[in-house]
């Protein structure tokens, strides 16, 4: 049976919804923010010269991110059911659900290297708090410390087993969450959890900005530098406006079809953007000052060295170094949780609804294979770094694959989708509650969707080719 624009609602039963408004937004706030704000949004701004790519990422979110957010919002409520189904529900005779399956499956290649970084997080919270990540470097200078970091990180990612045990901790972690539902399970930990994470984020802003020296690691984050804008560096941005805020991987969609009948998707997509974006930045803010503060070498950190290397070396010469990493690998392990909860959280819903599973059954079928797909990921930096994708490893070609190709793609398709293909007036019904809401906004939302949003997807997608 087709569902209209006006079938507004969400999942079926008690606990297929979100119970409050505070519910809907740290839920959702919480599949958008996670490692991709916490994790890899410093180091794509910092190998992509540091205020040029901030501007372009801010761009990215206020034209792109919030009118995609919103067309999944829409779609997902108006479909009221897994990604797939959504699809199906809204346009029942044609292959649209073709996209909601894409996202399905990305989401699902997506939470298969996650899942090694969130155990990263897990082992060096662990090894923070029994004071094993600082054993050896009492007394050392700078330069002594950065090599010790590095070689310890260097060491861990590269093991065998360490990074498995954490891997498969994470995973049991992420099905204790899920096997309790919507409102017991994720709205509960979401409400817990996303204010702890901004009163971390807080406490080190405070710290970055008093340090000497701050004002110059500010202005590289802040101050744009024109010459570094490329394609390749509007396309990183774009990628990681969809890796930090969810889209294309059918999150929203999910999370949506739990959302209430009075819940006002522009002025939750708008909030979400804005606060996730705020994230971003606030670890911009951390990030740079002390690496600028402490005289490290900024063309020297790459990637997860920002993270697992620079920071620790920098709590090392404060005071309190011990009680520093364990508030900041909390904070990391909380945005880490958060993603991996939403990401699986797609998944299991399409197998809920396709197959006609139990909340349990649908978590164990999706999440057990995760123990032997995500230590393949694992491996791919020990045993198994001899096998090559395209010249990079299973870990890093999952990576690269799925964010600057898959989730563009995805989104495309959803916006299509939401402004040329849903049935007529959904995409107005949807974002005035059913014509409860008077919005004065919706011709200008809607030709975002229709046009600006698809046509500058093609035209970054074409300039990163």
């Amino acid at each position: 049976m087709q569902t209209t624009g006006k079938d507004i609602g969400g999942g079926a039963g008690s606990d297929g919804q979100f119970k409050t408004k505070l519910g809907v937004i740290a839920a959702t706030l919480g599949s958008a923010v996670g490692l991709g704000s916490i994790w890899r949004f410093p180091a794509e701004a910092q190998q992509n010269g540091g205020g040029a790519f901030l501007l372009i990422y801010l761009a990215c979110v206020v034209v792109l991110g919030i009118p995609v957010m919103l067309a999944e919002m829409s779609l997902g409520r108006a479909g009221g059911a897994d990604a797939v189904g959504s699809y199906r529900n809204l346009a029942p005779k044609s292959r649209w659900w073709l996209a909601g399956a894409l996202g399905v499956v990305s989401s699902y290649l997506i939470i298969s290297f996650y899942m090694v970084v969130a155990g990263w997080t897990l082992q060096y919270l662990w090894d923070s708090i029994t004071g094993a990540l600082y054993s050896g470097t009492a007394g050392e200078s700078m330069t002594a410390m950065e090599h010790t970091f590095h070689d310890r990180m260097e060491h861990y990612i590269c093991s065998d087993i360490d990074p498995l045990i954490s891997t498969g901790f994470m995973i049991l972690l992420n099905i204790g969450v899920l096997v309790m539902g919507v409102q017991k399970g994720i709205e509960r930990m979401s409400n817990i959890l996303m204010p702890l994470l901004f009163a971390l984020l807080l406490i080190f802003c405070i710290y970055a900005m008093t340090l000497p020296g701050a004002a110059q690691g500010l202005e590289f984050f802040f101050k744009p530098d024109f010459s570094k804008i490329t394609w390749g560096v509007a396309a990183n941005a774009l990628g990681q406006t969809f890796f930090s805020l969810s889209l294309g991987i059918g999150i929203l969609i999910t999370y949506a079809s739990y959302y209430p009948k009075s819940t006002k998707l522009v002025s939750t997509s708008v909030t979400v953007s804005l606060l996730t974006t705020l994230v971003a930045v606030m670890m911009g803010i951390i990030i740079f000052p002390t690496v600028f503060s402490f005289n490290l070498d900024l063309s020297s950190l790459r990637g997860t060295t920002l993270v697992f290397v620079t920071l620790p070396e920098v709590f090392a010469q404060m005071p309190g170094a011990q009680w520093w990493s364990i508030l900041f690998f909390t904070l990391l392990l909380v945005a880490a949780l958060t993603s991996t909860i939403s990401i699986s959280e797609v998944s299991i819903l399409f197998v809920q609804k396709r197959f006609k599973r139990s909340r349990l059954a649908a978590t164990l079928i999706m999440m057990c294979p995760l123990f032997v797909i995500s230590s393949i990921c694992s491996l791919s930096f020990g045993s198994l770094d001899g096998i090559r994708l395209f010249g990079l490893n299973i870990f890093n070609f999952l990576d690269t694959f799925t964010n600057n190709w898959v989730l563009p793609v995805c989104a495309l398709c959803t916006v299509v989708f939401a402004g040329w293909f849903m049935p007529h007036d959904a995409l107005r019904n949807q974002i005035t509650n059913g014509g409860s809401i008077s919005t004065r906004l919706y011709p200008a939302i809607r030709f975002f969707i229709r046009w600006v949003a698809p046509v500058l997807i093609l035209l970054i997608l074409a300039g990163s080719i």
